[in-house]
């Protein structure tokens, strides 16, 4: 997370949360030659994986905020990239779900310190000799905030052209802001989110996909080709079930998977010409 909420509302603006039923997508609506069905069965098809997806973090935020306030900081220190893994794969709806996303993600400075909660204050402590009975009220606070964000995202409004710019938006999450080594500065658990950022940038490439092969196959093919070379390229820094620390990597590596990261978002930013907003 970095100072994003009301860029992320800018750019993902076609995305909202609202309490009534979504409108439906007028039969003239723009995306690739899909008519008003295939649109809103891909929508769906997106929301159902972001349920899923929010199901998890709410499973493991539990286990994770448990050990959190057994004061196992072991424990604790395991779960904690594995556990933010499915929040950062849903980042573009979860950035538009109004105030929860800096709650749930601001690093420290990101907002002012009386207002600073969630992941990262509860990483800090944990990668420190202080107390964790000292986070322990914001680990609930966490722990209800994700409840919330679950519940939201039943309601949340999804556009196809929304889908296009959320995946960009992942990829440029990592290439601008957890290239550098900020997000998380005192785990170093960078790749983790690198690697559910991507994750979450090819579901929407793959819900995204046919249609694309169908009116740009070379276009299709590109995405393909770069998304797997990324992909592959994170495999190299896997250690045992998760990653290297960020600070274990040489610069020349940083500098090839941004580069990498770089080389698929601009194809992807590509999709808007065949998805426009309506």
């Amino acid at each position: 997370m970095r100072v994003r909420f009301w860029v992320a509302v800018a750019v993902l603006g076609s995305l909202t949360w609202a309490c009534a039923p979504a409108p439906k997508v007028s039969q003239t609506a723009p995306g690739a030659g899909l008519n008003t069905p295939e649109q809103a069965a891909l929508v769906e098809a997106y929301r159902t994986w972001v349920l899923a997806q929010a199901d998890d973090l709410l499973v493991r935020t539990t286990a994770f905020v448990s050990a959190v306030k057994s004061g196992n900081r072991e424990k604790a220190q395991a779960l904690y990239a594995p556990t933010r893994m499915p929040y950062e794969r849903i980042e573009p709806i979860a950035e538009a779900l109004g105030d929860l996303d800096p709650r749930i993600d601001a690093r420290e400075n990101d907002v002012k310190p009386a207002d600073w909660s969630g992941f990262h204050m509860v990483e800090k402590v944990l990668w420190s000799t202080q107390p964790l009975k000292s986070v322990s009220a914001a680990a609930q606070t966490l722990l209800d905030d994700v409840k919330l964000l679950r519940a939201r995202i039943e309601t949340a409004e999804i556009k196809v052209h929304s889908l296009v710019t959320g995946a960009v938006e992942l990829l440029n999450e990592v290439s601008t802001s957890k290239v550098t080594g900020e997000e998380e500065r005192y785990s170093h658990s960078d790749l983790w989110d690198f690697q559910a950022n991507v994750d979450g940038s090819a579901k929407i490439w793959e819900l995204l996909a046919p249609a694309t092969k169908a009116a740009d196959p070379a276009l299709a093919s590109t995405l393909d080709e770069r998304m797997e070379a990324l992909n592959a390229l994170l495999a190299l820094h896997k250690k045992g079930e998760g990653f290297k620390l960020y600070t274990d990597l040489k610069p020349e590596e940083v500098k090839a998977l941004s580069a990498s990261v770089d080389a698929l978002a601009e194809p992807l930013s590509k999709l808007g010409r065949l998805f426009p907003a309506e």
